[in-house]
């Protein structure tokens, strides 16, 4: 049955940028007949107009709806849009996301055949990921805003090589979130639709987490018997950071709070997300090794060879999908990631077994 309300929750900070493309996607939305939306944005202090672009079109749509979020966390955000929320339905959206305007109404239908308790799209990155998944304006598509233009020229070929990356099994891992022909169950899913008995069982979202609060979300379903369905129906493309020092500082802090999730269930929602900071740490004893012992020596140069020979490869091969122009950044965007998830899960570690409390160093998100 459907819904008479679906509620959307998006949390934000700083999005001047992307407030217009965004709301102007949910006003076009192609929604069953007889189901209202609504649409809550938790606000986190920003300062740079985006909290004035919002209350404007609050005050000229009355089915966007703006939140405060003082904490300046996405957890606590999304939990605050809930706790006002009225749809039987809730769909969490992302600013820096395009979405097609059936997005969510293949949330609804995939809700219908799948009986899950959430469900979303696959993760889809790249400057060409809205255009031709026939979305609106679409994050890809976004450039509005101070310094936008500027940034754009002078990062477009990097931000093509970190989606195409993004987008490869030879940086994801075989993660079926990237795949974007899959439709099935998965352990997380992008974003995420959820009727609202599941937040009523499971519990919303954790606060103590400034980063993968919608893994552990997923995980705490899975470990308790329900189902997260993946639909490749469900389009969306989001747009990925610019930049080299963007990139590292995202994937340092996504890596840096999975152990926390790990802590908190037991377990990891997957091995993959124990691969990077294994690696890491193996290369960096090798290295305190490698004076004292020619044994040492040898297995740091084994790493460091087996490494290139990877990133070499992955390089031609992403290259040869998403064009060879990519080529000479794609080394460094695979390094990027890999190391600085590895570093944030060690760093991760360490304050889980020594501090036993997240760093104040890694509470605040970045973009």
């Amino acid at each position: 049955m459907l819904p008479r309300v679906v509620s959307v929750i998006a949390p934000c900070r700083n999005e001047r940028a992307h407030v217009a493309g965004f709301c102007d996607e949910l006003a076009g939305q192609r929604l069953p007949e007889g189901v209202a939306l609504e649409v809550l944005i938790a606000d986190g202090g920003s300062d740079d107009g985006t909290r004035e672009l919002l209350a404007a079109r609050c005050a000229a749509d009355s089915r966007f709806v703006l939140v405060d979020n003082p904490a300046r966390i996405v957890s606590c955000g999304l939990n605050r849009c809930l706790h006002r929320a009225r749809g039987e339905v809730i769909v969490r959206m992302d600013l820096h996301t395009g979405y097609a305007d059936d997005y969510i109404a293949e949330c609804l239908a995939a809700l219908a055949r799948s009986g899950a308790a959430n469900v979303g799209g696959p993760w889809r990155a790249g400057s060409e990921g809205a255009s031709q998944g026939g979305m609106g304006s679409g994050a890809t598509q976004r450039g509005e805003g101070a310094g936008a233009t500027e940034r754009e020229g002078r990062d477009g070929a990097t931000q093509r090589a970190i989606a195409a990356a993004f987008q490869s099994r030879w940086v994801a891992g075989g993660a079926r979130s990237r795949n974007l022909d899959y439709e099935g169950p998965v352990d997380t899913v992008y974003l995420g639709c959820w009727p609202r008995a599941s937040f009523e069982r499971f519990g919303g979202f954790d606060e103590s987490l400034v980063r993968n609060q919608d893994d552990e979300h997923n995980l705490r379903l899975v470990l308790g018997g329900a189902t997260v369905w993946q639909s490749a129906r469900i389009r969306s493309a989001y747009r990925p950071r610019a930049s080299l020092g963007a990139l590292f500082r995202q994937q340092l802090q996504y890596g840096y709070w999975k152990p926390f999730v790990m802590r908190k269930h037991g377990r990891a929602a997957s091995l993959r997300q124990l691969v990077p900071g294994v690696f890491v740490a193996l290369l960096g004893m090798s290295a305190i090794v490698a004076p004292l012992l020619p044994a040492a020596r040898d297995a740091l140069a084994l790493l460091v060879l087996a490494y290139a020979l990877y990133v070499a490869a992955a390089s031609l091969a992403i290259a040869r999908g998403a064009g060879m122009a990519l080529l000479p950044r794609l080394p460094a965007v695979m390094a990027a990631t890999h190391f600085a998830y590895g570093l944030g899960s060690l760093r991760g570690w360490l304050d889980v077994l020594w501090r036993g409390t997240p760093s104040p160093a890694f509470g605040t998100l970045t973009r």
